[in-house]
């Protein structure tokens, strides 16, 4: 393989998201103000946030559309994410996001009473959560749904609650993600 063959690979490879255009869902309206600053506007509300200035964003038939001054990397890597950050508030005031926590353990419960989240983890006194801004939660069973309209509250108020009473090893006691598999240890045995 040639150097100038290579050249054109990497060039190719090199920010293939931030070339995409974000399609802008039915409902959605995305405003581009100076300085960048974007305003992503939903059914489930609205989002604003000032994104790199080095970036031409620019709105075409219905789509957003992100482009770098030059091929230095910092630049690729701005290209990316400025895309990828205007595709996550178009979702999030379309659709929403949501993570579920279960919660695992004799005795471990979870209760919502207004925007306050319960949780007995086996700690005296019980764990006391207030929603943030933006995000709610529901408790259904052992399971708490956190939900809101910014994907990175989301994530991070969940990671918050996780934090509260991480999952054991041993018997998978306290709070994990729904989709998060723990890995198992075997537990000391006396010897016969």
């Amino acid at each position: 393989m040639s150097l100038s063959e290579n050249l054109s690979k990497e060039e190719k490879g090199m920010s293939r998201i931030g070339r995409m255009p974000v399609a802008i869902p039915a409902g959605v309206t995305v405003e581009i103000a100076e300085g960048n600053k974007v305003t992503v506007k939903g059914p489930k509300g609205t989002l604003v946030r000032e994104l790199p200035r080095e970036m031409e964003i620019k709105i075409e038939d219905g789509h957003v559309i992100v482009s770098r001054p030059n091929d230095l990397k910092r630049m690729k890597s701005l290209h990316g994410l400025t895309r990828t950050l205007i595709h996550n508030m178009t979702i999030g005031v379309s659709e929403g996001y949501t993570k579920t926590l279960e919660v695992n353990g004799v005795g471990y419960r979870a209760a919502k009473a207004g925007k306050k989240l319960t949780l007995n983890l086996g700690y005296s006194p019980p764990v006391e959560m207030e929603d943030p801004e933006g995000i709610e939660t529901k408790v259904d069973g052992n399971k708490i749904i956190v939900s809101g309209i910014s994907k990175e509250k989301v994530g991070q108020y969940a990671a918050e609650i996780r934090d509260k009473r991480r999952p054991e090893p041993y018997k998978g006691k306290g709070i994990k993600y729904a989709d998060e598999v723990i890995r198992r240890k075997v537990g000391k045995t006396g010897k016969k």
